[in-house]
Parts: structure tokens; C-alpha cells; sequence
């Protein structure tokens, strides 16, 4: 019985007891985001118009390739920052040290502010980056952190993006707190994730210029919320099935001799 995860890329996969398990960032894949359907249009127009000169002096399937790939450059690349930023955040919250010249410019202000955040609340860590399950709804995850802070036992989620923290959220930290089972990455024993006490469930907004603890709604009509997600997930492959195999029709029939 062992949760287990696998990076690849820009993202990770799961197993639990072996078997192939959707994580919580998939299963909230299918939420509706017509907000996210119109930023792919938009930052893919923002880069024929920004690059306009560049674009007009290479091949045509070349400006293609690159108008119709920057949306998914730019979420990448955002990935990657916040996966960075990550890094970091595991050694702070520890309170370890970490070696401030080895920082990259690009996300010093967004560590030193983290740091900043853990002292200013006093964070007590219990667990950090933990591995979570639930058999009987059917998914994994990774948590960011839970810690005594202000008198409570928080589960923390950590967030990078420039627009602050998404209701998408909630339903992450709910769906991470009502996990069954948690383990650390590496480890083959797992623990019953009420025996960490969480009391509440936060996201913290991370940014260069400093940071936001925000209380997420991780109540019922969540958890409701994200199981209707889980079961639509699980539904997706049995609709693979609903268009059935080609129906040809029959051989003509030879003409009676005359």
C-alpha cells in the first residue's frame, strides 16, 4: 500500500498501490475556465503583435509555431518559476539556511519574502510536501505544508501566479485535507491525515514585493464540488466508447439473370 510520484517535465504523476492515479490538479482540469480559454487566445494574440517585426522575417509554419505555442511557453514558463520558488521554500520552512548568493535574481524577492512571511507568523512546521491519498474517491496529491500558525493547524498551500490565488484553490485544500492517507516522498509507510490535526486551510500568495496568507472555504459544498470533478474525471474514459465502430453497409446484392 504506497503512494508514489514521478516527475517528468513541467509536471508529475502519480501511483497508489501501484495503479495509475489522477492527481488533484488534473481531476480540477475539468472545471469550466472559459477566463483561461480566453488568455490562451489573448497571449497568443499579445505575441504576433509584440513580436511583429521578428515574426515577419521567418517562414511562414515558423510564425505559426510560435504564435500558436505562446500561451503554453508562458505557462511553462511560470511553472517553472513557482516549481523554483518551491525549492526554497521547503529548506525556509525547515529552518534551514540557504545560501542567499546562490538565489537567482529573478526569485530573490519572491524567497526573501517567504522568509520574511514564516517569521512574521511565527510558522511552526508539522509536515512539509506531503504525499496524500484518498482510495475511496480516488485521487493523489502533494501538500505544501501544514503548520501551526496563530494558534491553529493549517494546511498551506503555496502559490506564484501574478494574478493572486484562484478559487481553483479552495477546492485543492479541501480535497488535499480530506485525504485518507499521507507519506513522505521516498518513504513506503503512510500515516492517517487526522493525525495531523488540520483546523484550517490557507493559500499563501507569494510574490517579489512580499506575501498573502488568504483562508480558503474548504467546507461541504466544496468537498461536494470536487467529488462531482472526481467522478466526471473517472467518467472520461468510458466516453471514449460512446462513438462506436464503423458501420458499412451490406454488399450489393448480384442481379437476377435474366
Amino acid at each position: 500500500m504506497t503512494i508514489a510520484r514521478r516527475n517528468y517535465g513541467t509536471g508529475h504523476g502519480y501511483k497508489l498501490d501501484g495503479i495509475k492515479a489522477p492527481g488533484v490538479t488534473r481531476i480540477l482540469g475539468m472545471m469550466p475556465k472559459d477566463a483561461l480559454s480566453q488568455w490562451y487566445g489573448r497571449t497568443a494574440a499579445d505575441y504576433a503583435v509584440n513580436h511583429w517585426a521578428e515574426l515577419a522575417k521567418a517562414p511562414i509554419m515558423e510564425r505559426h509555431k510560435r504564435i500558436a505555442g505562446a500561451a503554453n511557453e508562458e505557462r511553462d514558463t511560470a511553472a517553472r518559476k513557482g516549481t523554483a520558488v518551491h525549492r526554497y521554500a521547503e529548506p525556509l520552512a525547515r529552518g534551514q539556511r540557504i545560501d542567499w548568493a546562490a538565489v537567482p535574481e529573478e526569485l530573490a524577492g519572491h524567497v526573501r519574502s517567504y522568509a520574511a512571511w514564516l517569521r512574521r507568523f511565527d510558522v511552526d512546521p508539522v509536515a512539509i510536501e506531503l504525499l496524500v491519498a484518498n482510495r475511496l474517491v480516488g485521487y493523489c496529491g502533494t501538500a505544501d505544508l501544514v503548520a501551526h500558525l496563530l494558534g491553529q493547524v493549517w494546511l498551506l498551500e503555496l502559490k506564484t501566479a501574478r494574478s493572486g490565488i484562484y478559487r481553483e484553490s479552495a477546492l485543492q485544500a479541501c480535497a488535499y485535507s480530506r485525504a485518507e492517507t499521507y507519506g513522505a516522498v521516498g518513504e513506503a509507510e503512510e500515516h492517517p491525515l487526522s493525525g495531523l490535526g488540520i483546523e484550517r486551510c490557507g493559500s499563501v500568495w507569494i510574490r517579489s514585493d512580499g506575501c498573502d496568507l488568504r483562508a480558503l472555504d474548504t467546507g461541504e459544498e466544496v468537498w461536494a464540488y470536487f467529488c462531482r470533478l472526481a467522478a466526471n474525471f473517472a467518467a472520461e474514459d468510458d466516453s471514449r466508447e460512446w462513438v462506436g465502430e464503423l458501420i458499412d453497409p451490406p454488399p450489393p446484392r448480384e442481379e437476377e439473370p435474366r
